[in-house]
């Protein structure tokens, strides 16, 4: 009736627990909720989203976050300069949850000298040489001469002589060969003998000779170089002839006494004693 105090809103009860009227919350599952009337109403949380990059909700909280920037499955600082992972060449920045990215402008043409930092894939200048054009990169070498080798190079023509080494033969065994740049050593002729002396004597391969010392023997090697050996004698008698121009003295022709030679059983005086008598005898 008129005149009559009007009551106030119940209350909530909501899982066990007491809300007051009108106040609001968030559940678990980012429901919002509010209590009107003593009665409990819930409608999923609406997050307005004003950027075009924003980072995942935090933990614990329902909307995104415009304060960094996710790109590509990774999160961005503010502020944050980067690349994507397949254009090296492109900067983006991350401002206020947004993702702004700016590629290089490239001049139309041939480029003047192309690199493989270049982020530019323009075509590199051709080389006009000698009434002839080639790309970039073609290696030729000059009409009718083969020592020589040039490159095109950004539309300059690049040209270098091959390098010759240095001959330690003499100027005769030096030849140029067909097809050949440089000049090189003819391989010595095999030698056909050994020069023994300053007159010019020469002993074919193979030849054995004795230098003037009978115990000396010498033979011309294959090589044209010479290998001596001496002969070593054993004296097997007492009184030896020595033949000469021959090595080893003979025990087996005679004997030498007393600077005359004796035959084998040849008997004669002894130069000391007229009286006695001596034989030779070859054993």
């Amino acid at each position: 009736p008129p005149g009559t105090p009007t009551p106030s809103s119940p209350h909530c009860w909501h899982r066990g627990a007491p809300r007051e009227p009108g106040a609001r919350w968030i559940e678990p599952g980012c429901r919002s909720c509010t209590c009107q009337g003593g009665r409990v109403l819930c409608e999923a949380v609406s997050c307005p989203v004003p950027c075009s990059h924003p980072l995942p909700p935090p933990a614990g909280g329902c909307c995104p976050s415009c304060a960094g920037c996710l790109y590509e499955g990774v999160s961005r600082a503010e502020g944050d300069v980067f690349s994507p992972s397949d254009e090296n060449c492109t900067v983006c920045v991350c401002l206020s949850g947004n993702v702004s990215c700016i590629s290089p402008e490239c001049p139309p043409g041939s480029c003047p000298s192309p690199s493989p930092t270049d982020c530019c894939s323009c075509p590199p200048a051709k080389c006009s040489f000698r009434g002839r054009t080639y790309a970039h990169g073609a290696q030729f070498s000059l009409d009718g001469d083969d020592c020589t080798t040039c490159i095109c190079q950004g539309g300059e023509v690049e040209c270098s002589f091959a390098p010759c080494p240095m001959l330690d033969c003499p100027q005769h065994q030096r030849h140029l060969g067909p097809g050949q740049c440089c000049v090189t050593c003819r391989d010595p002729p095999a030698p056909t003998g050994c020069s023994v002396d300053d007159n010019g004597v020469a002993f074919p391969v193979g030849q054995i000779w004795s230098p003037g010392d009978p115990c000396e023997l010498c033979i011309c090697q294959a090589d044209g170089s010479v290998s001596c050996q001496r002969t070593d004698c054993v004296e097997t008698c007492p009184y030896p002839i020595h033949t000469p121009g021959q090595c080893c003295p003979d025990c087996s022709a005679g004997c030498t006494y007393m600077g005359r030679i004796f035959y084998n059983n040849e008997t004669f005086p002894s130069v000391l004693d007229p009286c006695l008598s001596c034989i030779c005898l070859v054993r």
